[in-house]
């Protein structure tokens, strides 16, 4: 079967040619849009990402060419259009969990960089400047720790900081029974909202989840608080989370997705100007981190994404059932 993959980089290839199949792969680096849907010419199924683009009209454009599946090489899929696939006949799976170890982990490491500022600290160091003031970071121990998801990412990561001692604190609408099981306190988002001296965002982006941490909620919270968003960029109102920083009430933010993201993030533009006052305005902030979508980003998650792909592939080829459908 014909597969046009959109958005690929050196990795995915690498990662791809390792798994043995039997599909002709087409590697292209764009993004799927509805200005790029004429390059899955000729192919019965098409592989995206996160920031590829699938509303109706680009929907209606790769099924006029043939399309029947799309697999998504992540776990979201909240940039495809789900009822218009639905209408047009198309199937959808994705690759549910890679890696939650590899995401929970990244948050840490987020978490842990900014509050011991080891970033800055490392500078300093390689300019001879073995001053610490300014460095000053607090205790994890004891603080209370609020996650928004208890899916594998959010269990994973509430397993790393009850071993730093944290009282954690999980908002989920249908806790999975691991987390049951693990006897994690389910709880109120507001009280996470009100309560959470570090709050980690591991939930889909949903209507009811958009700007999850706006205005009203970021001022709700425990001055100084420390948000990280490893989820999707639309669960933080960026405009508003900057007014916070501005008047310190939000102490620190770590970002590894940002709302319009897909013009930017996985490509080089440091010889070119990024016109996103938004994100330039994140970025002058001290207290402020962000990394390029890159928390899944480890060899056993490239391994499991392209070998669930292949399989996800291989049933839809031979028609037999998917576990992984959307």
């Amino acid at each position: 079967m014909k597969i046009t993959f959109f958005s690929a980089k050196p990795y995915d290839k690498k990662s791809f040619n390792s798994v043995p199949h039997d599909h002709e792969i087409q590697f292209i680096k764009d993004h799927l849009c509805e200005e790029s849907a004429r390059l899955a010419k000729g192919s019965q199924a098409v592989c995206v990402f996160v920031n590829d683009e699938l509303p109706r009209a680009c929907l209606e454009k790769i099924h006029q060419l043939g399309v029947r599946f799309i697999v998504l090489r992540c776990a979201g899929f909240n940039n495809v259009d789900l009822e218009a696939a639905k209408e047009l006949g198309i199937q959808i799976a994705r690759v549910p969990a890679y890696s939650p170890h590899a995401v929970a982990e990244h948050a840490v490491a987020m978490l842990l960089t900014l509050n011991r500022k080891t970033h800055r600290a490392y500078n300093r160091v390689r300019e001879g400047n073995f001053e610490i003031d300014g460095l000053l970071g607090i205790d994890l121990f004891g603080k209370t720790v609020g996650i928004f998801g208890a899916g594998k990412i959010g269990i994973c990561f509430a397993k790393i900081m009850r071993g730093f001692g944290c009282q954690v604190l999980i908002s989920d609408p249908a806790p999975s029974q691991e987390c049951l099981d693990l006897g994690l306190e389910i709880v109120t988002p507001e009280r996470i909202i009100t309560e959470a001296d570090i709050v980690s965002l591991h939930c889909p982006l949903l209507d009811s989840t958009y700007h999850l941490y706006n205005k009203e909620t970021l001022a709700k919270s425990k001055p100084g608080l420390f948000l990280i968003n490893t989820s999707r960029g639309g669960l933080v109102d960026a405009k508003a989370a900057i007014q916070a920083l501005k008047s310190s009430h939000l102490g620190y933010l770590a970002m590894d997705v940002y709302e319009d993201e897909q013009d930017f993030f996985f490509e080089d533009f440091s010889s070119d100007i990024v016109a996103d006052d938004t994100l330039m305005r994140l970025m002058t902030f001290p207290n402020v981190l962000i990394t390029g979508h890159q928390a899944f980003f480890t060899r056993e998650a490239l391994k499991n994404i392209a070998e669930t792909t292949i399989s996800n592939l291989d049933c839809f080829e031979k028609d037999e059932n998917c576990e992984h459908l959307v």
